[in-house]
């Protein structure tokens, strides 16, 4: 197959060394130029500057991984073209050209995938499966805090140039965090109502939102608070799940999970696979979309669920704004 990589910032960097590593050797950039990453990296490699140029290659699946803003410049073409899609999340900024995009799909004969690779993580993976098989009893509520210093992701750059920190880029903390909005409704299905507060209190000076407190209501009934920041030091993500007959723990620290069962007053553990880190989770992702490629299964993550995490986050943050609760309407 042959792949074509929209975008060379760290997240294009990983998927085409995570491509190389699984064999896949028929890959191509098109980009802008406007990446801080060192371009001798990348010598040997065709990079295309125009889009059209680099459609007319026929490239079998494109990687979407330019700034949020500009995913669907790419995708909605790349679609029409026939290509397969793995689209960074959040898929856009808003939901103006999300119907475009479906269109395109269905013209184009392409799968998408969407790029919320926390669902690969083999311990949210077990917390899912011990909630969904009631061995702690029903679900009540659940507890996320995220929290990452945003200064320190990409030390090589002035942090306010990314995209994460710049609004016409579709930067803030909810949109670039959107993982857990994605990996609760995977767990506890569609969500009917979102309160939340966010804005800038930390003394980075960014113009967008550096930290969010969100409530979310599930149709299911299931309550969960979310906390995101750009600041914290040391970093923290994790989650807790309160079920009625005991506890779900998960931390990304270590990737393990621990279960509190009350009937018999005792933890079990659940450590993940010998010698897991962090890139487990792009490469696990990466053999999935492969084989979406090649048409032996249908992606973990759909557009749909995409669609539906980017419209909680931007619910979210009207919700915010109003300084209201927001119903959602499912489409």
């Amino acid at each position: 197959m042959r792949f074509m990589i929209a975008g060379y910032g760290s997240i294009g960097r990983r998927h085409l060394q995570n491509l190389f590593a699984l064999g896949e050797t028929d890959v191509f950039l098109y980009r802008t130029g406007r990446s801080t990453l060192p371009a001798d990296e990348i010598a040997n490699l065709v990079v295309e500057t125009d889009l059209d140029d680099a459609l007319a290659r026929n490239p079998d699946a494109v990687i979407i991984a330019n700034p949020t803003a500009h995913h669907l410049d790419v995708a909605i073409p790349a679609a029409r073209a026939g290509c397969h899609l793995l689209i960074e999340k959040p898929i856009s900024h808003d939901l103006t050209r999300t119907p475009e995009l479906r269109q395109a799909l269905r013209d184009g004969g392409g799968q998408a995938l969407v790029g919320f690779q926390f669902r690969f993580h083999p311990g949210l993976a077990q917390a899912r499966r011990v909630i969904t098989a009631g061995e702690v009893g029903a679900p009540l509520s659940a507890r996320c805090e995220w929290g990452e210093y945003l200064p320190g992701w990409h030390p090589w750059e002035d942090y306010r140039r990314g995209y994460s920190a710049r609004p016409d880029l579709g930067g803030g903390v909810v949109l670039t965090l959107s993982h857990p909005l994605d990996y609760l409704m995977w767990f506890f299905g569609d969500v009917a109502r979102v309160w939340a507060e966010a804005g800038s209190i930390s003394p980075l000076g960014l113009s967008v939102e550096d930290y969010a407190e969100i409530q979310l209501g599930f149709a299911g009934g299931v309550r969960a608070n979310v906390h995101l920041d750009y600041y914290r030091r040391p970093p923290a993500h994790r989650l807790e799940v309160a079920c009625s007959e005991g506890l779900v723990v998960w931390d990304n620290s270590d990737g393990g999970v621990r279960v509190y069962h009350a009937d018999r007053g005792a933890w079990q553990a659940y450590a993940p696979p010998d010698g897991f880190e962090r890139n487990w989770l792009f490469l696990d992702e990466m053999r999935h979309f492969l084989a979406v490629c090649r048409g032996e299964l249908r992606p973990l993550c759909t557009l749909d669920d995409g669609e539906k995490a980017l419209r909680l986050a931007l619910a979210a943050l009207e919700s915010s704004r109003q300084g209201s609760a927001i119903r959602l309407e499912q489409p």
